[in-house]
């Protein structure tokens, strides 16, 4: 449902996250070791996430990304898909077809209309301080 970018984007707040709750940055490749992906692509991802204003970026020797403590839990997972995957997410057809619309419905489209819904809901109502939080507790994981 989600660009491969996306996805990546989304591990690597989760990850930042985790590590911001303990008032620790982390590096490009500390993170894209992390998320599985490779460096070059996790840095441009960085790099739109930091211009997006969900994560931050200090140069130098203690260096690396964060997100503000007072952030976390005010930053929800419709942000990063609006800023790495746009808004395509909640419009747009199930079957790809160009002219599906409520007058000229696809085969799925009222069926997939209540998963873009409940999608778009999620997205909405889950931020990075409980998927974080999660991870800690060791009841979810990034990777196995």
């Amino acid at each position: 449902m989600f660009s491969k970018s996306c996805n990546y984007a989304i591990k690597a707040s989760i990850f930042i996250a985790q590590n911001s709750l303990e008032e620790k940055r982390v590096g490009f490749v500390a993170i894209a070791k992390e998320i599985e992906s490779p460096e070059a692509f996790t840095a441009k991802i960085l790099q739109i996430l930091v211009r997006a204003g969900i994560i931050e970026s200090v140069k130098g020797v203690n260096g690396g990304f964060s997100i503000p403590k007072n952030k976390i839990a005010t930053t929800y997972l419709v942000a990063i898909v609006d800023a790495i995957d746009g808004d395509s997410v909640f419009h747009g057809c199930g079957l790809g077809l160009a002219q599906c619309s409520e007058t000229q419905p696809c085969p799925v489209h009222d069926k997939f209309k209540v998963i873009r819904e409940a999608l778009a809901h999620m997205l909405k109502t889950t931020n990075l301080e409980e998927l974080a939080l999660g991870i800690k507790s060791g009841e979810t994981f990034l990777k196995h």
